[in-house]
């Protein structure tokens, strides 16, 4: 998942405000200040977002055994298209159909005790 700095580095912010900070680096103070919160939305395009991994594959999923997780298997998407992100939702299906991507999910699996 993309961080705020990571977007700001790669040019698709401009400008970003952290909370109780000012846009110069300073801390915004209590009295006579006015807070503006940015909501930056990021969407892809409708094209494939895997151009090149294991392309023979009819879908790409990857599959991790942890040993503290509190399920036994949780999904997490990698189209960025679920409702639910960082959890995946099954959007991948509706992407894959529209652009011919191969993306699944990243399946992490609780190891067996």
């Amino acid at each position: 998942m993309a961080s705020i700095l990571n977007l700001a580095g790669a040019g698709l912010l401009s400008s970003v405000a952290a909370p109780g900070r000012s846009r110069d680096g300073g801390f915004a103070g209590a009295v006579g200040s006015a807070r503006t919160r940015r909501v930056v939305s990021v969407r892809a395009e409708a094209q494939a977002i895997n151009p090149e991994i294991r392309k023979s594959e009819e879908k790409v999923v990857d599959s991790v055994v942890v040993a503290e997780l509190s399920k036994p298997l949780t999904a997490y998407c990698r189209c960025w298209r679920s409702g639910t992100f960082p959890l995946c939702d099954g959007s991948h299906v509706k992407h894959n159909k529209a652009t011919g991507d191969n993306v699944g999910p990243l399946l992490l699996k609780k190891q067996k005790e």
